[in-house]
């Protein structure tokens, strides 16, 4: 039974679409305004809604750009008696699956209707085939030869088949956030959320209202009342990335948390229950940090029932090759090249590197290696010359790279790091929608 949510202020049509919809064995639920539809989100779940585009108050388009920001599994059909193409483009780049021009008949209605729930079928299908492939490659997603590496992951897979609170250190670059993935992965929360939290991307009362959520006017800009991480995270997995810059005032909230599975919203006194598990990482000494009172000492040791401390790329030699040939591969599929190899001179460099940026830093060298290499083989001229102290760096014209070049690379590093794209668009500081216009414009 699909559950459809219908919002127009004609009564008519609300009448019309309700008993329609009723008849062929679907749950429906009519209101009349964006903000009755807000709160009907709020408190129960739908697969489909069909929004009205000229509500009074809260118009359709921006109902929609809520919903997509707060109920991405609910997909959207509009419906106005003031169809063009110009509605249609807007909509569609909202994130609309389709549109309705009033008048419309009972059977152009089930069409669309139609249509959605096999894509709907088909994300299924896909969503389950890449669990199963995860679940047969999942160690290849964390490439090692090391043995030190070899030892937390097979920790890392055993406390994952529990509910514990997980602490993962290390510098940064180190693989932290994929080790957390990898946890999620493996336990019995897999098929429910990751939601990251990234404590160092806020101010406190931003990232108070980021991992909690708020009610409409608890503060200026609380227009609407919002989801925070801890709710989008229910039944699957709250990853708090770089926990040792969340603000020492928040840290009390956390510690609630974390103890006693409740929270509060901001502006909103009503305590809440989370259902989720929580992973922290942090490239920061905790230990050191509470010693200097800057972090809590039972926060701290409530997180770090389980640590695992990942070791930097300079201490594990046997990883950077491995690695360089997997970013390598995976530069080629991502930009339709054909390099197949290292210069010796290459790899013998890669492996007296320091590596400062760790496993992200290779990534990023291998990933525009690939970029300016014109043949098959990597040679140190195609090597950043940041990376090559005391050696002649390559001329000025063979580094430079065109603009849209350049723009497509970042967006794809940007995507490959797993968060979600409302994520990635305020990384790169620009709208969702324009990231989609450029995603389409790159084939990404």
């Amino acid at each position: 039974m699909t559950k459809i949510l219908v919002v127009d202020d004609d009564p008519h049509i609300l009448r019309t679409l309700e008993v329609m919809l009723t008849d062929d064995g679907h749950e429906v639920h009519c209101v009349a305004s964006a903000e009755e539809a807000l709160e009907a989100l709020e408190a129960r779940h739908f697969d489909i809604g069909l929004v009205d585009l000229l509500l009074p108050g809260v118009n359709g388009i921006d109902l929609l750009r809520q919903m997509r920001d707060r109920c991405r599994d609910v997909d959207v059909i509009i419906i106005t008696a003031h169809g063009s193409i110009e509605t249609a483009v807007e909509a569609m780049k909202e994130g609309a699956f389709d549109y309705l021009t009033k008048p419309f008949l009972p059977e152009q209605v089930r069409h669309r209707l139609a249509q959605l729930q096999r894509v709907q079928e088909l994300r299924l299908e896909v969503d389950s085939l890449r669990r199963k492939l995860g679940d047969e490659r999942r160690e290849a997603r964390f490439i090692t030869e090391n043995v030190a590496v070899r030892r937390v992951l097979d920790l890392a897979r055993t406390v994952a088949e529990t509910d514990a609170t997980v602490l993962i250190t290390g510098e940064s670059g180190t693989g932290k956030g994929r080790l957390a993935r990898l946890i999620h992965g493996w336990s019995g929360r897999r098929e429910g959320p990751f939601a990251v939290a990234d404590c160092a991307a806020f101010h406190e009362t931003l990232l108070e209202s980021e991992l909690f959520g708020h009610k409409k006017g608890a503060f200026t800009s609380a227009v609407a009342d919002k989801a925070g991480k801890v709710d989008t995270a229910g039944g699957g997995t709250l990853f708090l990335d770089e926990i040792g810059e969340m603000p020492l005032e928040l840290q009390a909230k956390l510690l609630r948390l974390v103890e006693e599975k409740t929270y509060e919203r901001l502006g909103d006194p009503t305590p809440r229950t989370m259902d989720a598990r929580i992973i922290a990482a942090t490239n920061r000494d905790l230990q050191e940090m509470v010693a200097d009172k800057a972090f809590r000492d039972d926060l701290f040791f409530r997180l770090n029932m389980m640590e695992l401390a990942l070791p930097p790329l300079r201490s594990r030699p046997d990883d950077v090759l491995p690695l360089a040939r997997h970013f390598v591969s995976t530069a080629n599929a991502a930009y339709q090249k054909s390099v197949d190899r290292l210069s010796e001179e290459v790899e013998q460099f890669l492996q007296g590197y320091s590596w400062p940026g760790n496993v992200r830093e290779l990534s990023h060298v291998m990933e525009r290696a690939v970029l300016v290499c014109s043949d098959s083989e990597i040679r140190m001229a195609h090597l950043p010359p940041r990376v090559l102290t005391g050696r002649e760096a390559p001329s000025a014209e063979a580094d430079l790279l065109p603009l849209a070049l350049l723009e497509e690379q970042h967006i794809r590093m940007a995507l490959s790091l797993g968060l979600s794209l409302d994520e990635v668009a305020r990384k790169l500081g620009i709208d969702p929608s324009t990231l989609w216009r450029k995603r389409k414009k790159h084939g990404i």
